[in-house]
Parts: C-alpha cells; sequence; structure tokens
C-alpha cells in the first residue's frame, strides 16, 4: 500500500514522544517533519530519532532567513542529515535561496511563502502588499527563478500557484485540517481531500494526528480518505 502524501508534524515535548509519534504513523504516511522547537532542543538527533529503521523521508522545516553567506553555512550543515524537505523563508531573496540550494544539492529546499497563520490584517500590518494570494503568487515565482524545488503555502493558494509554477514542482500546504477538526492558530486552511484537489503534493498535518487518542489510527483514517479521493479522479498523482 503507498504511504499518503502527508507529512505529520511531529511537534512533541521531548524526543520520545516524537519518536513514538513516528513510528506509529509511519506505516500510513509517506514524510515526518521536525520543527524548529525540536531540532533547537535537540539537535541532529531529532532526525536520527524520528528516522529510525524506516525510509520515511523527513523534512526538515528550519525556515532558515538570515544573509546568503549565513544560510549556505547552515543549509551545508544540515545537509550531512539528508533530509528530503529543507525549508527557507522565500521573503529571504533569490540570493539567499540560491545559497541554500547550492550548499545542500541532495535536499530539495523549500520556499515558505505567507505563513498560513497570517491573515490579510497582518499582511497589512507588516506593509507586505497582498492580498494573500497575490503575495503568496509573487514569491513563489521569486522562489522558483532562484532554485527553489518545493514551495510552501496554505491550500488556498495551491490552485493559484500551481497554475504559476507549472507540474514540476513541489507543493507543500500547511493548514490542513480534516473536516470538523479545530483549526487552532492557523488562518487558511482547507480539508485534506480539498488541498490535493487544489494541487497540493503533500500535506502537513500535526495535532489532527498527533493530538488524537491514537495518532496511528488518525494517520490510517485520512490516509484511506486522501485514498479514496485519489480513487475518484486517478489522474490525479498522489505524491511527491
Amino acid at each position: 500500500m503507498t504511504a499518503a502524501p502527508i507529512a505529520v508534524a511531529l511537534d512533541a515535548p521531548d524526543l520520545e514522544t516524537a519518536a513514538r509519534w513516528a513510528t506509529l504513523v509511519t506505516p500510513h504516511v509517506s514524510t515526518v517533519k521536525v520543527g524548529l522547537e525540536l531540532y533547537l532542543r535537540y539537535g541532529p538527533d531529532a532526525v536520527a530519532s524520528v528516522r529510525g529503521a524506516s525510509r520515511v523521508q523527513v523534512f526538515l522545516d528550519l525556515k532558515l532567513h538570515d544573509i546568503p553567506a549565513t544560510v549556505r553555512g547552515a543549509a551545508r550543515a544540515v545537509a550531512r542529515l539528508k533530509p528530503s524537505y529543507l525549508t527557507v523563508h522565500a521573503a529571504g531573496g533569490p540570493a539567499m535561496i540560491r545559497a541554500a540550494v547550492e550548499a545542500a544539492p541532495a535536499t530539495r529546499i523549500a520556499a515558505v511563502t505567507v505563513l498560513t497563520s497570517l491573515g490579510e490584517a497582518d499582511l497589512t500590518a507588516l506593509g507586505l502588499a497582498g492580498p494573500a494570494p497575490d503575495a503568496v503568487r509573487r514569491l513563489a515565482l521569486l522562489s522558483v527563478e532562484a532554485g527553489a524545488q518545493a514551495l510552501v503555502c496554505s491550500p488556498q493558494e495551491a490552485a493559484a500557484v500551481r497554475a504559476e509554477v507549472g507540474p514540476g514542482i513541489t507543493l507543500i500546504t500547511p493548514g490542513v485540517r480534516p473536516a470538523g477538526a479545530a483549526n487552532q492558530d492557523q488562518a487558511r486552511v482547507a480539508t485534506p481531500e480539498d488541498a490535493l484537489a487544489a494541487g497540493a503534493d503533500l500535506l502537513v498535518i500535526g495535532r489532527p494526528i498527533t493530538g488524537a487518542p491514537d495518532p496511528g489510527a488518525a494517520a490510517a483514517a485520512i490516509a484511506a480518505a486522501l485514498r479514496r479521493t485519489s480513487a475518484a479522479a486517478p489522474d490525479r498523482a498522489n505524491t511527491p
């Protein structure tokens, strides 16, 4: 059975919990995501522990954002961990993105466009020309031109971004919530089925899975729902 195109966000309070969640979900999903808090607390051990003995992809979500030389060094430092994805902020600019791409050639550099926690009022307060879909498209094009192989955007912008960048770029969508789940701190959200239909390749899902009484069962249920959606649209690519 093919693993579902889901990156489970392992935002755990300790490494043992993160590793346990990873063990429970890896039979059902393609990817596990190590975020900033877990990596800063445990360093490279976090990647090794959640990868375990499986072949699951590791998404290292550090959202690097600094001058190009610093990002080049940081990307080179984590490239030895062999993550499948590493995030940088698109707002860091083309030279910074290019530096990350050059420093980690075996890793897909994923440029984060506009955080899914930001709404229109937030963009205005930040001085970022909106509306959000326009800002996301501008940053997406800039990132791809700089060499980014993947983009992070909300499900609400996925279709427009896909139309801009074509089929060769992996679209990663956080802000994915199964029907009935709370939005929590996400402002721009969609269901897993709607995110795939909009053109996403990899869905980032955290608390709806890890906060469930049985994370493995929750991951399996979402994976099954996505397989039903894919069966109804057989020409839709469902792996990144």
